[in-house]
């Protein structure tokens, strides 16, 4: 480990990027604790210190994939949500949005872990645990799930004993490190789709390299706290669209579509027992004009995602077949289901 770390070390000048074989083998040791804990700790900041490369992110998701338990059999045309897995402060809209496409016949796997540093917000576990849905299955329970719900959840540490293994070394160092990318590309499910959350445009360069090979059809999303849900309140937010035809920017407004929120302060900070109560309204079919905002948020991003993924041929479209499900108690009905079948499935 030490001629790695004396490569990627080296300071502002003297580093440099390792190849795809080189960081192979580091990743191998890390994951297999043959690699101190001091050695992971330096390769982590020095890491972030000169920016991963795409190679060096590559070889990591390849040996943190080959450690981690899969599906065996996922149903077909699986939509993989990967969102922070440092939590959310703001209304975490993929699960009812997800929920939707479910109803549709769209499978979903939505994952996480517990919440990490630097943020410590709410996570999806903790969200989905609060209403019922419990994350500490077996992965033949995640795949039961699927199959039968066409939702599901995996607590993506539960499958993969080195990202849990590094977990309290990633609580002391405090800061991302590549494992926050790495993380949630494990594939768990196998799908074929990815929708990934990202801050900026230039976070996501040297991680489109490494999604085109892992899926078929990838949608790089500019959305809420780096998650895959567009904010209702913002101007306008990008969705770069990868595919074996090529490349393609997509740019959303919502007001094109009659939505017209403002930031509220008071909607950033939401906890989890919160966001649970929110979800639960919105899912029944509450149409209380409090709710407005998240309401609005979840029909917008399930419109977009049936536009995405071809459900639809246009995104008022989408939104109405959002809002028709809501409306018509579809979404509580599939909402119910999934969380029948989920204890049948542990009984």
């Amino acid at each position: 480990m030490q001629q790695w770390l004396k490569e990627v070390a080296r300071g502002k000048k003297g580093s440099r990027d390792l190849t795809y074989e080189e960081a192979f083998e580091a990743a191998s040791q890390i994951a297999s604790g043959e690699a101190s804990i001091a050695q992971c700790a330096a390769f982590f900041v020095a890491e972030r210190m000169k920016e991963e490369s795409s190679d060096e992110l590559r070889a990591f998701v390849d040996v943190f994939y080959k450690n981690t338990e899969h599906v065996t059999h996922s149903p077909e045309g699986l939509l993989d949500c990967a969102g922070p897995y440092v939590g959310r402060n703001t209304f975490a809209a993929t699960i009812p949005v997800s929920l939707l496409l479910s109803e549709k016949g769209i499978p979903v796997l939505l994952h996480g872990s517990d919440p990490l540093p630097p943020k410590y917000g709410s996570s999806l576990k903790a969200i989905l645990k609060h209403v019922g849905i419990e994350s500490q299955v077996s992965i033949h329970t995640v795949e039961e799930t699927l199959l039968r719900t066409k939702i599901g959840f995996a607590d993506t540490e539960s499958f993969c004993k080195p990202l849990a293994k590094l977990r309290d070394l990633r609580k002391e160092i405090g800061v991302r490190t590549l494992l926050n990318t790495v993380e949630k590309l494990g594939r768990v499910a196998q799908g074929e789709t990815l929708m990934l959350g990202a801050f900026h445009k230039t976070a996501i360069t040297h991680i489109i390299p490494v999604v085109k090979r892992l899926y078929k059809q990838v949608f790089i999303v500019q959305g809420v706290e780096g998650s895959e849900d567009i904010p209702i309140h913002r101007n306008s937010s990008f969705i770069y669209k990868l595919t074996d035809q090529g490349e393609e920017m997509l740019t959303v407004r919502p007001s094109d579509y009659g939505f017209n929120h403002q930031k509220d302060p008071e909607k950033e900070l939401i906890t989890f027992e919160q966001q649970a109560e929110l979800i639960s309204l919105v899912i029944e079919g509450n149409d209380n004009v409090e709710l407005s905002y998240y309401r609005d948020q979840v029909i917008f991003n399930a419109g977009i995602r049936y536009f995405l993924l071809n459900k639809v041929d246009t995104i008022e479209k989408g939104i109405q077949t959002a809002d028709d499900q809501l409306r018509n108690g579809q979404a509580k009905e599939q909402w119910l289901k999934w969380q029948q079948v989920q204890g049948k499935v542990e009984g």
